[in-house]
């Protein structure tokens, strides 16, 4: 298989490249973000674009299998139209470029847990989420997998870019067993949700839009 990455310098972008290319049947994985991965590996390339909609080097999109679309911000601090264009606009502007250039391809998108498929709550990231998702399903894929995640722990030395998140995942990692307990089956690794996505490329998964038991059950499969 041949997958694309876009925000693999990311904690679930990093999760995924990971886990590509370990992969057996991963020949080549393509990594597309801002900014290089710093890492090497026979099976990889980058494509660095400080603008992620002026993709001119389209040709190099062509003939994969799958894209994994990790890329995302926290809407904290954010307007609602400066957070629509991150996270809807320049993820329809990719996704209808690939879906022109791959028609066999399989798409996932990372979302969120709490997402608005309505598209009319309260919450802004929720509606602008749901909004991208909605989008997402129109576009004419051999198919599409909305992931939500809920918490999910980083794991062989992965951190997260978000400084908010590198304070709270330290103070939480104790309470990671009882949470685990509490929640089962709702608590996510990087790991994990790498495989996911392999397993889904590989064998579909039962539904468009999963969540975080789904996902779990989805990275047992090989």
């Amino acid at each position: 298989m041949r997958i694309i990455i876009f925000g693999a310098t990311g904690m679930v972008g990093q999760g995924a490249l990971r886990e590509c290319l370990l992969a057996g049947d991963v020949t080549e994985v393509l990594a597309v973000g801002r900014t290089a991965t710093g890492q090497h590996h026979p099976k990889l390339r980058e494509l660095v674009r400080p603008d992620l909609l002026d993709l001119s080097a389209s040709e190099d999109l062509r003939g994969f299998d799958a894209c994994l679309f990790c890329l995302g911000v926290s809407s904290v601090g954010l307007s609602e139209a400066a957070y629509t264009r991150i996270t809807h606009d320049v993820t329809l502007a990719v996704a209808e470029l690939l879906a022109g250039l791959n028609p066999a391809m399989t798409f996932i998108y990372v979302s969120g847990a709490g997402t608005d498929a309505t598209e009319r709550g309260r919450t802004m990231w929720a509606r602008v989420k749901g909004r991208t998702e909605n989008a997402l399903q129109r576009l004419p894929w051999k198919a599409v997998y909305l992931f939500r995640p809920g918490f999910i722990q980083p794991l062989h030395g992965i951190r997260s870019r978000t400084a908010l998140y590198r304070m709270l995942y330290p103070l939480l990692m104790p309470l990671l067993p009882l949470l685990r307990r509490l929640f089962p089956g709702q608590i996510l690794t990087t790991e994990s949700l790498g495989r996911a996505m392999l397993a889904a490329i590989r064998h579909g998964a039962p539904t468009a839009v999963l969540e975080p038991r789904a996902l779990n059950a989805l990275a047992t499969i090989d």
